[in-house]
């Protein structure tokens, strides 16, 4: 059973830094309003889809998963 240990610490971890990144990320001004973030707002209807900032977390998640398989 040591592998599904060493799992559930990985799991942990990623879990807290995805927690810190929560945290952190109304700090930054240009997260979530990157140029290619939709925005939409007409009267009473507001669409928000971040486009841009889903793939710069994609890439930056793959990056990262890339470093820790090496």
């Amino acid at each position: 059973m040591p592998g599904l240990g060493k799992s559930l610490i990985i799991i942990g971890l990623i879990i807290v830094l995805i927690g810190v990144l929560l945290t952190l990320a109304g700090r930054v001004p240009w997260f979530g309003r990157l140029p290619g973030d939709i925005f939409i707002r007409r009267g009473n209807f507001t669409l928000y889809f971040p486009l841009a900032t889903s793939i710069l977390i994609s890439v930056i998640l793959t990056f990262l998963m890339w470093l820790f398989r090496k």
